[in-house]
């Protein structure tokens, strides 16, 4: 048990100064340093520190790790040319060694920057087994995190629907939970989304919808319908299923969203990197469907993520108060209750019965801090910095003073031969 003594306690709901959170696998107790009273447990120092609930990313692509300087001819002049060029070179060319190995890495990664929970959407060539593999990375790492795998026309169908319905079923703990995984409507035809709707049996489905204008004008020209009309005619669009993106839908597709009590992940650095869009969050918050935040895998921090929402929001609306730090704390507490019901635990608050999943930050302000300006001092001050000095998941210390703990503190170093493999593989591709 550990008490962490004279911090500052801020969870989105609540801020208390010169306090303690007392905790094991759950929080026990959370109080003011008057009322405090030692026992027999390990006291941290937390002065000059702040305490809050760790970090969630609601949509990842963690097979992204190794691409990072890939060598690829990329020019592309479409979305979908994008994919081609680089993505799925990446993807059809992970083997079960290079995902077990790039697990590490970005577990690691998430990690140091106080990212507990990791809602992740696979591929790879390899299929059976490809869930596993990533499984056992993120277990060595202790995050709690969610699998699926993309299924795709492009990719053998009934292998990828098989890897699903196997994840589905192995995967129902507090610390590993799944989705059926669909990549996107126009890389499936009406074959997979009826052979994907018999295995279903009302699991969400986690599928990336309009990111880009291509899936709309492609579902159009192919099948009469827009991508939610579509997803929905099979009976896809089932309570917890993640939309991911939604950059490009109207308002009687978030109508059909917000009835089936989906969810959508937004994902603004990526889309802007990829120059796709950006999506209309207020719109989704008014039919009162709980938007939630990813990061497509392109970084590590969801700090700065949350920073991207807030400008990417600004310079959609024209509006420096369109969308306020008020409409941020929502999609992040959204996260945090999605989250929670997903793995069936509680997540997000510093109170006793909530999960012992904390990061303690330093943060020096120069300015007077309280309880209404608190988001301020966050956004403002701490979420360009965000690097924990000690991280808790389920009360287990996995980062403390900065350092991992020294059976993961080389993974970087041994994944470089896999990284390496997958890059003659991607060059060997490229040569024929």
């Amino acid at each position: 048990m550990y008490a962490i003594c004279h911090v500052t306690i801020y969870d989105y709901h609540r801020y208390r100064q010169d306090a303690f959170v007392l905790f094991d696998q759950t929080i026990v107790q959370v109080g003011l340093m008057k009322d405090y009273q030692p026992g027999d447990w390990e006291e941290i120092d937390g002065k000059g520190m702040l305490v809050m609930p760790g970090l969630i990313n609601a949509h990842s692509h963690i097979y992204s790790t190794f691409a990072r300087g890939v060598p690829v001819d990329f020019h592309p002049h479409s979305f979908q040319e994008l994919l081609q060029q680089l993505w799925w070179k990446v993807d059809r060319n992970l083997d079960l060694d290079i995902t077990y190995h790039s697990g590490l890495v970005a577990g690691t990664d998430y990690l140091r920057h106080g990212v507990t929970t990791i809602i992740d959407h696979h591929a790879s060539g390899t299929i059976p087994g490809s869930l596993e593999a990533l499984h056992k990375s993120l277990k060595t790492v202790g995050v709690r995190h969610a699998l699926c795998f993309e299924t795709s026309d492009r990719f053998a169908v009934a292998s990828a629907i098989n890897e699903n319905v196997t994840g589905l079923h192995h995967y129902q703990t507090t610390f590993a939970r799944s989705h059926f995984g669909l990549h996107a409507s126009f890389s499936l035809s009406d074959d997979t989304l009826q052979q994907v709707s018999r295995q279903l049996n009302n699991a969400p489905i986690h599928i990336h919808v309009a990111e880009s204008m291509e899936d709309q004008n492609d579902s159009l020209a192919k099948h009469g319908q827009r991508v939610i009309h579509r997803l929905d005619s099979y009976g896809l669009i089932q309570p917890g299923a993640i939309l991911t993106h939604c950059n490009h839908v109207t308002e009687d597709e978030l109508a059909i969203v917000a009835k089936r009590r989906a969810v959508i992940a937004v994902n603004p650095t990526s889309n802007m990197n990829n120059g796709v869009g950006t999506p209309d969050v207020k719109a989704m918050l008014s039919y009162d469907i709980p938007v939630i935040l990813g990061n497509d895998g392109i970084h590590r921090d969801m700090t700065r993520e949350y920073q991207s929402l807030y400008y990417a929001m600004h310079h959609r609306y024209q509006s420096p108060t369109a969308f306020g730090l008020d409409d941020l704390k929502t999609i992040i507490t959204n996260t945090y209750q999605y989250a929670s019901s997903l793995f069936g635990v509680s997540l997000g608050r510093i109170e006793p019965g909530y999960e012992a999943d904390l990061v303690l930050i330093p943060y020096e302000h120069s300015t007077p801090i309280n309880a209404t300006n608190m988001m301020s001092h966050l956004f403002f001050g701490l979420y360009g910095a965000f690097v924990p000095h000690s991280v808790f998941i389920g009360g287990q210390p996995l980062i403390r003073n900065h350092q991992l703990p020294s059976e993961l503190q080389t993974v970087k170093d041994d994944a470089k031969p896999f990284a390496k493999r997958l890059w003659d593989a991607i060059e060997k591709e490229g040569a024929k």
